[in-house]
């Protein structure tokens, strides 16, 4: 439990530094769900019941002033410290002895008090919840209004909440790199096994560097293969990040130090794997039809346009790729047809335009030659991030083929390289003890409060 929790508090602190969209938000349960059933029946039971006792004669004040209680102990945490003077209006006002002796002899003002209560919210909410406070003042049902009010009050809690995590950013941005690799390192004295996916992660990695090694040597003439290659560790662990780009998220557990980043690592993946798309229609398109009109000003945008809206949602379970690589090639050829005919060109016969439409639709075949060079030339483009000092002062040459979708992988690659330079701040010398265990048979070094770097 106590390395759930550290867990839990190392992915929000890492959320709240590096997502600056984070917020948490209000959300109602579906009215369909079996829990939301459940809770709309409970609810309305409590309201009715509440109604029921406010209608006796004499009324039943019970429930009434445990809802001002649970009002009262509401607004006094929104407020500062140093708020003593309207900690002090609200204590005195919504105090329940004082309201009980009033319920005694029949003299509890509930509507003024509601009132109050509203007043008060007015003076404490965002601006965002004005238009809120006017309709509480618009309801004349005391029921509905007290209910209401815990509604808004509900939503003034997120507004609180996401007040707080604003002003704690800078703060945790400071300091994350130190946070988290402490925190870490906690989890990892609760649970030795922590890190045993990011072994075999960096195991794999050392495994296809080794055997890329091997295909250079056998291939060289006159290298001697008996001679054990040494491995870089910067070079197998850029390799092992590289690889995150090709994961299959929904089958395989990512390694423990990527947990943090894992959704914001897949939305990468799932974009790359739609640019590759585009880039690979663009150079068949281009093969076909030949610069006369691919190299026309604007032309090869509406290509890119018409692949981009037909593949949108494509990595969803029930997207069918080979009808929308279908659909895209027979645009293209009426697109193409289209700008030929306004130049007094001929347009493309039937045998050509089958063959793009062909082309186009093979793409997603296992070693199909076109996507398997603009995935090398994606890799190649990625892995040069990796080795760049700063990414954002020197973006790398784009590679050819890629030239099309260049504004949009040069933003991926830098969202991607930012991920992995973080990575490797924090968790250096955790990769630095797995890799001096793997590469040079050495024990790892104590806790990573050392100095060690994969860097």
């Amino acid at each position: 439990m106590a390395a759930a929790r550290n867990l839990s508090n190392l992915t929000l602190a890492h959320e709240i530094a590096v997502n600056e969209n984070f917020h948490m938000e209000h959300v109602d349960l579906p009215q369909n769900s079996l829990e939301g059933r459940v809770k709309q029946i409970v609810h309305k039971a409590f309201w009715d019941h509440l109604e029921s006792e406010l209608n006796e004669d004499p009324p039943e004040y019970y429930h009434a002033i445990k809802l001002f209680e649970e009002i009262k102990e509401t607004l006094l945490s929104f407020l500062t410290p140093g708020a003593n003077r309207i900690r002090n209006q609200i204590c005195e006002a919504l105090d329940a002895d004082l309201i009980r002796q009033q319920a005694e002899h029949d003299a509890v003002d509930v509507l003024g008090l509601a009132n109050y209560v509203i007043t008060t919210m007015g003076k404490l909410c965002a601006p965002i919840r004005d238009d809120d406070i006017k309709q509480l003042k618009a309801t004349g049902n005391i029921v509905e209004l007290l209910r209401q009010i815990f509604h808004v009050l509900d939503l003034m809690k997120m507004d609180m909440v996401n007040y707080t995590i604003q002003n704690i950013r800078p703060q945790l941005q400071r300091n994350l790199v130190d946070y988290e690799r402490t925190k870490f390192q906690e989890i990892l004295e609760e649970t030795p096994s922590a890190l045993d996916l990011t072994t075999e992660w960096i195991k794999e990695s050392i495994k296809d560097e080794l055997l890329s090694v091997s295909c250079e040597t056998s291939s060289s003439p006159g290298a001697d293969g008996s001679s054990k290659p040494n491995l870089s560790p910067t070079l197998v662990l850029n390799n092992g990040y590289l690889k995150l780009l090709q994961w299959d998220y929904q089958k395989k557990a990512i390694p423990e130090t990527l947990i943090t980043d894992e959704v914001r690592l897949q939305k990468l993946k799932e974009k790359l794997n739609e640019l590759q798309i585009i880039a690979c229609v663009s150079l068949i398109a281009s093969n076909m039809v030949g610069t006369t009109i691919v190299g026309l000003p604007d032309f090869s945008d509406k290509l890119k346009r018409i692949s981009t809206v037909l593949l949108e949602g494509m990595n969803k379970e029930k997207f069918d790729l080979k009808e929308a690589l279908n659909t895209i090639g027979v645009q293209i050829c009426s697109e193409v047809n289209r700008s030929l005919s306004e130049r007094g060109f001929p347009t493309l016969n039937m045998e050509i335009q089958n063959s793009l439409v062909g082309q186009i639709c093979s793409i997603v075949e296992e070693d199909n030659p076109i996507s398997s060079l603009i995935d090398k030339r994606i890799q190649l483009y990625m892995k040069s991030l990796l080795t760049l000092p700063s990414i954002q002062k020197c973006m790398p040459t784009i590679p050819g083929g890629l030239v099309v979708i260049q504004a949009e992988i040069e933003s991926i690659g830098s969202q991607y390289a930012s991920i992995v330079n973080f990575n490797k701040q924090v968790y250096g010398p955790f990769y630095a003890n797995i890799l001096r265990k793997l590469l040079f048979g050495e024990a790892p070094m104590g806790k990573t409060e050392t100095d060690a770097s994969t860097n």
